[in-house]
């Protein structure tokens, strides 16, 4: 029963991505047995106890701690809009509301920020609790909240909790959520007190799953296992600036005049940087020195090029790091994710358009952030009203916000609006680490650990205490380790005793373990007047680093990058892991805040951020990552929005919705001219290609040209790629005949080979058929006798010895792929058929009996929308073609006219299962429709259905 928020792939409905042990299986099937026996004494579990954890919403209740009277004023769709005449009982009935709504999921959340998922869930959590705590997320969020949030934010925390504690106040688990009234058959728990650190860890976990290229770093390393510096290099190309538009592009650069040590990867910069005013772009310069040797035993290559090898896989390591790297990738695809898929194929869609092009003559906003579909949604909708607006009280703020933190994320309130999408920015670093003895080597001399005992609590079972070691660098991931780890030359470690022995280590080095500043950030947006109250407050955003778009009432527009970001060593750009033993590694500082790439009013009157590259390195003396995506979907919106300004056009807060649901193929529009000049001889196969004559690449949920296509390029990349990577980033369960890894020998028909089984989670594996793999194929199509494109022969589908003939592989094994799944009549195919959305309650509802799955899960939904497309309904194309990540909510921000503003949610404002507004707001979404959005006090009133008063 662990908490997971990621979506079903959709090829077998109701079956988890994840095997869970045997004692899990029996606890659910024990809750199952209880349910059907409670039953049986009539309709009182199954009515009353659901009844029960329904929130009041409407008439009195009295709140001990407010000052005044508080309005909860609910819509048709149970999203709240509070009115309070102080801060502190805005806050304070916020946490009330919220933890009327969604208590359940803030519970499990806390739960997983502190690494205490065992005191929950039994047994089966211990390990991903002892991961949690080597990182020690509610540590860092204690020394936050000690040492370095505000005052005011800390009354604001602490109004918040008391809030969300006189909601639990007298009530039983049961009478609180479902969830608990199933958990309370097998396991004696009662939810503990809310806490503000509760609510700080949050952002921990949010900054985990948006952490950046710590994934690609891995996987890098393990690819050495079987493929050279070249040819990772081919699977990793460049950013292609000419073509995708950076996100920073205007502006006047001024000659290099300050040095910087260290200026990233390739050597060693210098610049002088702009302030940015009105027109202009902010910091500046360009980067001198392209080539460095990436790492203490690696490799010399290009910056960007990934083509090192790990520091310390040499000769005699070279197992050991494979080993301790496969381990911590083992480790980390089985946590619980907290928004997105474990950190990989996170995307989100941000722009604004200036009034200039619009047709209210003010500027339009829209935001739509990628993460893992969940139930209920990460997303909590509502608006936080002060009755009168002044310096005592500054809030009138409404939008997206998280269950279990005080004020609004993303939004507007009455001057501004902003929208976020990750930056992608690289603040992780991998360290391999000497052990000696009890410490670890650090310029050849052995220096201790810092160790700390952390003791695990078990439902059901006896506590268990790891020992935590840290060396300077961080937290020793691969202690974590499940697996035997083969450490120094091939020297073993028991896991019951992972803190003994000699070897390399993992190390993780992270900016979201240093105490920061992001929760004093959401209040400072919040209460922002204009864009330099919004610059202030985004230079408080530490963790995770977001690209900020801004819009005001006035007809400005901005975009701002915060963040603390490391400068690392010339001779290390952090795209594969750093020897720990040699200081030259060791960051060497952050980026200062006014030398971050901002733009404010640029003269072509839009900005774009769709995760693509915040600016060009030759104009900027940072290496702030080698990982980006490849602006496939920021250009697509680009080029939507300049077509609508060069044919003469305004632009509509309709029109923004409408680019949102753009389902454009544009991998489709590269490869399809060339798959329809293959010669097809099979008549099935030929009528399979003749879908795609004439087809528009438009990815619609009753498209069949969209399904063959999509799953062709499955299977070209499967052939060219996926059956040539090591096993580590292959499916699980997927086996192949392969030449043994140590085998370095020519390969020809007598070569001996060995079954190799994938062992990656379905949607985490490669080739995922991101941006990234539309690139890698993008250059090698004009090299159509690449080694890449020949694949052996399999049963009696032919051998592939250039492109063409693999284009013509995949055409076949496509075919009959979509036969088996939909059927030989091609009439009936449909992209929604392969491409469905589950939502799946993020803790029971992940696995056990259909029956439980039943009472707390929803969908399927058929969807629209591809990978790397605008309207990104991301799918694995290793793992299959259901949905892994979405839209997470949808909106458009009209500043001429806040009332006419537009939003939705995945799914709706409750987190009950059986609440009208549990999903009431999925099958629209799914649709492409937006909700109305009130905000003034008179729309708001017009809208409210149920108003419920908090009074002292």
């Amino acid at each position: 029963m662990p908490p997971k928020t990621t979506a079903s792939t959709g090829d077998k409905p109701g079956k988890s991505g994840r095997k869970k042990g045997r004692k899990a299986r029996l606890i659910v099937l024990v809750l199952v047995l209880a349910i059907i026996g409670g039953m049986a004494y009539g309709a009182y579990w199954s009515i009353s106890t659901v009844r029960a954890s329904f929130p009041q919403t409407t008439g009195t209740i009295t709140l001990q701690g407010l000052s005044g009277p508080v309005d909860v004023k609910r819509d048709g769709y149970g999203i709240p809009q509070i009115y309070a005449s102080s801060p502190q009982d805005l806050f304070m009935a916020q946490g009330y509301v919220q933890a009327q709504d969604r208590f359940y999921e803030m519970d499990v959340r806390r739960h997983m920020t502190s690494g205490r998922l065992s005191e929950m869930f039994g047994k089966g959590q211990v390990k991903n609790d002892e991961f949690l705590r080597t990182l020690g997320w509610d540590r860092v969020a204690q020394q936050e909240y000690d040492t370095k949030l505000s005052a005011s934010t800390k009354k604001y925390l602490q109004a918040y909790s008391a809030g969300v504690n006189a909601y639990l106040k007298g009530k039983d688990a049961k009478d609180i959520s479902l969830e608990y009234a199933a958990l309370g058959f097998t396991n004696d728990y009662t939810p503990a007190a809310w806490t503000p650190v509760d609510s700080v860890a949050w952002l921990k976990a949010m900054a985990w799953d948006l952490r950046g290229n710590m994934q690609d770093e891995i996987d890098r390393a393990l690819m050495t296992s079987r493929l050279g510096p070249k040819q990772i290099a081919d699977l990793y190309p460049q950013y292609p600036y000419s073509r995708n538009r950076a996100i920073v592009t205007e502006g006047q650069y001024d000659e290099l005049t300050k040095t910087f040590e260290g200026g990233g990867a390739g050597g060693t910069g210098s610049s002088t940087g702009t302030t940015g005013s009105a027109g202009s772009t902010g910091t500046t310069g360009s980067t001198s020195g392209t080539t460095g040797t990436t790492g203490a035993t690696g490799t010399t290559g290009t910056s960007g090029s990934a083509g090192g090898t790990p520091a310390g896989s040499d000769g005699s390591g070279g197992s050991s790091v494979q080993s301790q790297l496969m381990g911590l990738s083992d480790v980390m695809e089985n946590l619980p994710t907290a928004v997105g898929v474990n950190g990989s194929g996170i995307g989100s869609n941000s722009w604004v358009v200036s009034g200039k092009y619009t047709i209210t003559g003010e500027p339009l906003l829209a935001n739509d952030p990628h993460l893992s579909a969940s139930l209920p949604s990460v997303w909590y909708q509502m608006g936080l009203h002060c009755r009168s607006v002044s310096s005592a009280c500054p809030y009138d703020v409404t939008g997206y916000t998280f269950a279990g933190m005080p004020g609004v994320v993303i939004g507007h309130n009455q001057d501004i609006a902003w929208g976020m999408t990750n930056s992608g920015v690289d603040v992780t670093d991998l360290y391999l680490e000497k052990l000696s003895g009890d410490g670890y080597l650090r310029d050849n001399k052995t220096v201790p650990f810092k160790t700390r005992e952390e003791t695990i609590k078990v439902a059901g079972g006896a506590s268990k205490t790891i020992v935590v070691r840290q060396t300077n660098n961080g937290p020793l991931l691969s202690d974590r380790d499940d697996e035997l780890v083969q450490v120094g030359k091939k020297a073993q470690v028991n896991t019951a005793a992972p803190d003994r022995g000699d070897g390399y280590a993992v190390a993780l080095k992270w900016t979201a373990l240093e105490p920061g500043t992001t929760m004093d950030a959401v209040f400072a947006m919040d209460r922002a007047k204009d864009w330099s109250d919004f610059r202030s407050a985004a230079a408080l955003f530490d963790v995770p680093s977001q690209n900020l778009v801004y819009a005001d009432t006035k007809d400005d527009i901005g975009y701002t990058l915060p963040g603390r970001i490391p400068v690392r060593a010339k001779n290390d750009d952090g795209s594969i892991p750093a020897p720990g033993w040699d200081s030259k590694y060791d960051w060497k500082g952050y980026i200062p805040q006014d030398r971050l790439p901002y733009e404010y009013n640029p003269k072509r009157g839009y900005i774009v951020t769709a995760n693509q590259a915040v600016i060009d390195p030759g104009k900027y003396p940072y290496t702030l990552t080698t990982d980006w995506d490849y602006g496939t979907r920021s250009q697509r919106i680009t080029d939507l929005i300049q077509s609508k300004i060069d044919g003469g056009g305004k632009i509509s807060t309709d029109d923004m919705r409408q680019m949102q649901m753009d389902n454009s193929s544009e991998i489709a529009k590269l490869l399809v001219p060339m798959l329809l000049k293959i010669d097809i001889g099979d008549k099935d196969v030929r009528q399979a290609q003749k879908l795609l004559e004439g087809w528009d690449y438009t990815q619609d949920a009753d498209s069949a040209a969209a399904a063959y296509f999509n799953a062709v390029w499955r299977n070209i990349l499967k052939l060219a790629f996926g059956n040539k990577l090591p096993k580590e980033l292959r499916v699980k369960g997927q086996c192949l005949w392969v030449q043994p890894a140590d085998n370095t020998g020519p390969v020809d028909e007598t070569t001996t080979k060995v079954r190799e089984c994938g062992e990656r989670d379905a949607d985490q594996a490669q080739p995922d058929g991101s941006d990234r793999w539309f690139e890698v194929v993008r250059n090698l199509v004009n090299q159509p006798n690449s080694d890449w494109w020949k694949t052996p022969q399999s049963g009696t589908r032919p051998k592939a010895d250039n492109r063409d003939e693999l284009f013509k592989r995949a055409m076949i094994d496509a075919r009959w792929e979509l036969t088996a799944k939909l059927g030989k009549d091609i009439d009936t195919w449909s992209w929604g058929r392969l491409h469905r959305l589950f939502l799946k309650n993020q803790t029971l509802g992940t696995d056990g009996p259909g029956f439980l799955q039943y009472i707390l899960n929803r969908g399927p939904w058929k969807l629209s929308g591809g990978e790397a497309a605008v309207d990104a309904s991301g799918w694995n194309a290793a793992g299959g073609y259901g949905v892994v990540w979405v839209p997470s909510m949808r909106m458009v921000v009209n500043l001429a006219d806040l009332d006419k503003s537009k939003w939705i949610n995945l799914t709706g404002a409750s987190g009950h299962a059986f609440s009208a507004h549990y999903t009431d707001q999925t099958g629209k979404w799914a649709n492409g429709e937006l909700l109305p959005w009130s905000f003034s006090a008179g729309a708001v009133g017009k809208s409210t259905s149920d108003t419920l008063v908090l009074k002292p």
